[in-house]
């Protein structure tokens, strides 16, 4: 059976640069509003892949994504996010372009068809079955990230992958694939569109709902956030006067003194 690219068909617009711009944003917009429905379909998955990363890391096991080109970069910037919204090490969930950091900001040609890089960059953390690698490819056939998951199988190291197309070669690889089915693109091929947008939502829901689990959050408060600007510590001293009775003043103190929403909650006495 041939495999065939969902996100690379034929769009059914033609003709794009005949639209008006109004039009152009209009159909972008529909073709848009259709992402959540096809992440929704695929909550089941994402489930399951949630339940393998919480329990690892309550092991103290690691999450890594890798991923070429847009995926890639959209697996960083959840990675780095993590810190800073959850308090939790730099080093708990990890982002691997393939390419290096110089892909993030331009392409690095013929990276992501390196079959074998990925399980060296993957080692170069000092990757153990302990942790969880979840490999990002729109297409589902980028032999990065194809490769380094197979790696890992071999290792004994939990597997998931977030792809646009079903039944993809990285589908058939991960032991728990997750596959988000956008349909093609409205510029054919730019999978940095609809599938990009899939990708960041269902990365979102990974991440978020995994540092929940792990008691990261407080009713609906980032309690645990690094607390590195100006911002961040006026919302901080905010979420601190919404749980206790005081002033803001005083939970600005508080804050100061305990370093986080968290503690100054915890040491609060009435």
């Amino acid at each position: 059976m041939t495999f065939t690219k969902i996100t690379e068909q034929s769009s059914k617009y033609e003709h794009l640069e005949k639209m008006s711009v109004h039009d152009l944003l209009t159909n972008i917009n529909q073709e848009d509003k259709t992402v959540p429905f096809a992440v929704e379909k695929a909550i089941p998955q994402i489930e399951a892949l949630v339940a393998q990363i919480v329990n690892k890391l309550k092991l103290g096991g690691r999450l890594f994504y890798i991923g070429a080109g847009t995926s890639g970069r959209l697996a960083i910037v959840d990675a780095s996010e993590c810190p800073p919204t959850f308090g939790v090490p730099f080093d708990l969930v990890i982002g691997i372009i393939a390419g290096g950091d110089k892909a993030i900001r331009q392409a690095v040609e013929n990276a992501e068809d390196d079959a074998s890089q990925a399980w060296i960059d993957l080692q170069a953390h000092n990757i153990t079955k302990n942790d969880v690698v979840i490999g990002i490819a729109a297409s589902g056939t980028t032999p990065y990230v194809i490769g380094g998951l197979e790696r890992c199988n071999e290792n004994n190291i939990i597997t998931g992958c977030i792809t646009c197309n079903a039944e993809s070669p990285l589908s058939q690889t991960a032991q728990f694939p997750i596959e988000v089915v956008v349909g093609p693109e409205f510029v054919t091929g730019s999978s940095r569109m609809k599938a990009g947008t899939a990708q960041k939502l269902v990365l979102n829901m990974i991440s978020t709902a995994t540092m929940i689990q792990l008691g990261k959050v407080k009713g609906n408060k980032m309690v645990d956030m690094q607390l590195s600007n100006s911002k961040l510590v006026d919302r901080g001293v905010k979420m601190i006067m919404g749980e206790i009775p005081v002033s803001y003043e005083q939970a600005s103190e508080l804050l100061h003194t305990y370093g986080s929403v968290r503690k100054a909650i915890e040491n609060y006495n009435i």
